[in-house]
């Protein structure tokens, strides 16, 4: 038997990873190990027949016995942004456990272009996918595009006043719905490519801010203008708005990425590894009628 074990379970992707692995990838539950730093997030998890297991990514020692026994892990990015350094290091701690453990394959959910990448966290994907490759275990990096689903973050307001309020400029971003990364990851868990490689995951078509707008609006019903802004315009509004500091940093980031180019790139990756092909954003929109507001 091939062990797959997925950290992050009790999250939305971790869910949805383990979906696609009974369902889609026709993985037996036996094999599959649910992980979470709050096992009693998993207890449906563990009456459905998964095996679960404690991983706190604060605790290497605890990940060591967590991915014991284990052939492949997925490793999902933890939402530690708040605190500087601390998502890097809580990665660090999982790479060098799948290491110690005597993992056989790692595979680890990044962003596109984290070198580049003008976006807060990209340092956090780009030192783990580095500590990844130093660590000699055979890796699948999936860099995975910015969701279809951040969008239902603001679009609602946006589309409830008519405007929206954007730095992206012209600037073009490709999408991807978070169900179709976890298909991905799913997928790169019972069947990873042979030895080590880096997917980007992205969807079918790089948009501008305009371009989203419209496919809200047809989705909503709802009229919406795209109000082009300055990053430091954009900072005072969010900030206004009550948003705390390091997700008004990380959306105006996110707007000037998309400004420079650095989200706009299509690849056939995603098709590639899964056999499907992925959702658009319009599509997408149209499964979100009631969350839109329509």
């Amino acid at each position: 038997m091939t062990k797959l074990l997925v950290t992050g379970a009790a999250g939305h992707l971790g869910r949805a990873v383990l979906r696609h692995l009974a369902e889609t990838s026709k993985v037996a539950s036996a094999d599959i190990i649910a992980a979470s730093r709050d096992p009693n997030k998993l207890t449906d998890l563990a009456a459905g027949g998964f095996e679960t297991r404690v991983a706190d990514f604060d605790d290497e020692a605890g990940l060591v016995k967590a991915f014991a026994g284990v052939d492949r892990v997925l490793i999902i990015s933890t939402d530690e942004l708040a605190t500087p350094g601390k998502r890097l290091s809580q990665h660090r701690n999982a790479v060098s456990a799948a290491a110690k453990a005597g993992v056989k394959h790692v595979i680890y959910t990044s962003m596109p272009n984290p070198d580049k990448s003008l976006v807060t966290f990209a340092p956090d994907h780009l030192g783990t996918e580095e500590a990844i490759k130093a660590s000699g275990v055979p890796y699948t990096i999936l860099r995975n595009s910015w969701y279809h689903d951040n969008y239902l973050m603001g679009m609602p307001h946006n589309l409830q006043v008519g405007k929206w309020y954007t730095s992206a400029g012209t600037g073009k971003i490709t999408t991807l719905s978070r169900d179709d990364c976890a298909r991905a990851a799913a997928a790169a868990l019972a069947n990873p490519p042979a030895g080590s490689t880096t997917l980007t995951l992205t969807g079918p078509e790089s948009l501008t801010a305009t371009e989203i707008a419209a496919r809200a609006s047809a989705a909503a019903g709802k009229p919406l203008e795209v109000v082009d802004v300055t990053d430091e315009q954009l900072t005072h509004g969010l900030t206004g708005a009550g948003l705390p500091p390091f997700v008004v940093n990380m959306l105006v980031s996110a707007d000037a990425n998309i400004r420079a180019g650095n989200f706009e790139q299509l690849t056939s990756d995603y098709e590639t590894l899964t056999g499907h092909k992925p959702q658009t954003l319009a599509a997408y929109f149209e499964t979100q009628k009631a969350a839109l507001g329509a």
